[in-house]
């Protein structure tokens, strides 16, 4: 009778143990964005619903604003296992995999409309799988970003008055096919250093979606905000392959199904942000204008499918994506 109570007890505790252990499988999600941008806020958001929804299984922490590296830092750990999954900027994604960095090329979008039937698109769908093929990863969704823009402390209205200036870009180098095409010095710079590089004049300017100008602060430190709308920038959202190999078929329809309603929902965040930001940075004080958009765009779409200046895709491709028919908002 003990022995049955004492077997009965020791299995209880061994299957509360494995319990304990099934919860204590933690995950980790790195990017480089501020704790008050949307995706930071839909990755908490996130993590807690692929927590409730697979039954304590999977404890998902976010570390957010470069704590566990830049993002070519980032990209690398989910191959050495030091992250589970990240967002990243298609043009890093594209330095494994050059097609998918497409939409990072300047003025590649006609519009808002165009970037959201193409992230539906069957084009993308194919473009996420062959980076999923060669690295064995698993790209999710792909989250707006918000069209970049260029700031200075002086008017740039027309590709010529950025001419030799010393302009910050990501350290992807599809990024050089728009400075190449205003003519600007690329500097490459960490995200977490742009304001210092700013403030003390390392650079002259910088390029980024409203929403992030002003969740980094960089309005503090530079005058003047053109709305160029240059790159309609955007991130995916990836997970490792060692990761990935490790959920069950159920787990990785919830990981999918929320990781991509938590995209939708982030992205719906920048696109109203950014559509109210011009008024903000007005009543900040600082100087917005739209420049000579259409010189802009005639000096970079010679370039879209010029090699040497980035393109790593292809001109059926590209033709693809130019044949999207733009989405209504």
């Amino acid at each position: 009778m003990i022995r049955g109570l004492l077997a009965a007890a020791t299995l209880a505790a061994c299957a509360l143990l494995g319990s304990e252990a099934q919860a204590q499988q933690k995950l980790r999600w790195a990017h480089v964005y501020e704790t008050n941008e949307a995706y930071h806020t839909e990755a908490l958001w996130a993590a807690e619903q692929i927590k409730q929804r697979t039954q304590n299984r999977w404890n998902i922490e976010v570390f957010p604003a470069s704590a566990l590296g830049n993002e070519p830092t980032i990209n690398q750990g989910l191959t050495l296992g030091t992250v589970d999954i990240i967002y990243t900027g298609v043009a890093f994604a594209g330095a494994t995999y050059k097609p998918i960095s497409i939409g990072n090329a300047p003025y590649v979008f006609r519009d808002y409309g165009h970037f959201a039937a193409y992230r539906q698109s069957d084009l993308l769908k194919e473009l996420m799988g062959g980076y999923d093929k060669q690295t064995g990863h698993h790209s999710v969704a792909l989250t707006y970003y918000g069209a970049r823009h260029l700031t200075a402390n002086r008017p740039i209205m027309k590709p010529e008055d950025a001419r030799g200036m010393k302009l910050r870009v990501p350290q992807a180098p599809l990024f050089l096919m728009f400075t190449k095409s205003i003519g600007a010095n690329a500097t490459p710079i960490a995200f977490a250093e742009v304001y210092l590089a700013l403030q003390q004049g390392t650079v002259d300017g910088q390029e980024n979606p409203l929403p992030t100008i002003q969740a980094k602060k960089f309005y503090e430190v530079q005058s003047h905000i053109m709305l160029s709308g240059h790159i309609t920038e955007s991130l995916l959202t990836i997970i490792s392959r060692s990761t990935w190999a490790r959920l069950s078929d159920d787990d990785k329809k919830v990981f999918e199904a929320v990781l991509r309603e938590a995209s939708d929902r982030a992205s719906k965040e920048i696109r109203d942000s950014e559509l109210k930001l011009p008024d903000w940075f007005r009543q900040q004080g600082k100087t917005v204008v739209t420049p000579d958009l259409a010189a802009f765009r005639a000096a970079a779409l010679p370039l879209h499918n010029d090699a040497s200046a980035g393109a790593g895709w292809t001109k059926e491709q590209y033709d693809r994506l130019q044949a999207i028919q733009s989405k209504a908002e």
